[in-house]
């Protein structure tokens, strides 16, 4: 829990305007925004043709953020052509925070990744939520078709680069070990909703089952 003490030393702290942020950080180089592109070329299709995990930024009219992750056998997220994109809506706990953004606020980033690959891809753009049954048909999936899909309009793309994934040591095999660390799924959701603590066994139980099964 947080105490007050450390909240008073978070209200203390300055917030920097851009121009500060620039003195500290300095100016990005030529080739870091020579990288961004508003198209998926070959290196990207690639990419994502390997890539079963993104994670989905969102937010609303009032700027309130979401960010939700999204996984499939490699290569869910579909390019329709150089500068579109689908994703199925897989089955999942239905709160729809996602949708309910695209909505209100168009505008969405994914960032992409491929397992065991320290570079992620970056797509900014603007999407819409639809049920077209053909573009449903073609992202069936384990004879399963979705209800509904997004579509991204790409209007940024780059590589990031490995920075971040390296420092975690996110793909390293030693780091699994971390997961031993934390509660389990039902254990949270328990305590989080109130659930009885058995309530919360049965979650885990169907989370071992794996939600392959339930797709």
């Amino acid at each position: 829990m947080t105490d007050r003490t450390s909240l008073l030393a978070v209200d203390d702290m300055r917030a920097l305007d851009l121009a500060q942020i620039r003195s500290a950080l300095g100016e990005a180089t030529p080739a870091a925004y020579a990288k961004i592109t508003d198209h998926l070329d070959e290196n990207c299709l690639r990419f994502l043709a390997h890539s079963p995990f993104c994670c989905l930024s969102t937010s609303d009219a009032s700027g309130a953020c979401d960010c939700s992750p999204r996984g499939d056998y490699p290569g869910f997220v579909r390019p329709l052509d150089s500068r579109t994109i689908a994703i199925p809506d897989r089955l999942g706990n239905k709160l729809a925070d996602s949708m309910q953004n695209i909505v209100s606020n168009g505008h969405v980033g994914l960032l992409c990744f491929v397992p065991g690959m320290s570079e992620t891809l970056r797509i900014n753009g603007s999407a819409f939520i639809t049920d077209d049954p053909g573009l449903l048909s073609m992202l069936e999936q384990d004879h399963s078709i979705p209800d509904l899909a997004i579509v991204v309009r790409t209007e940024q793309v780059y590589l990031h680069c490995g920075r971040a994934l390296l420092r975690a040591g996110l793909w390293d095999p030693e780091m699994q070990d971390l997961a031993a660390e934390v509660p389990h799924a039902g254990q949270i959701w328990a305590s989080t909703s109130g659930l009885d603590e058995q309530v919360g066994e049965l979650i885990d139980q169907n989370v071992r089952l794996g939600y392959r099964e339930l797709y």
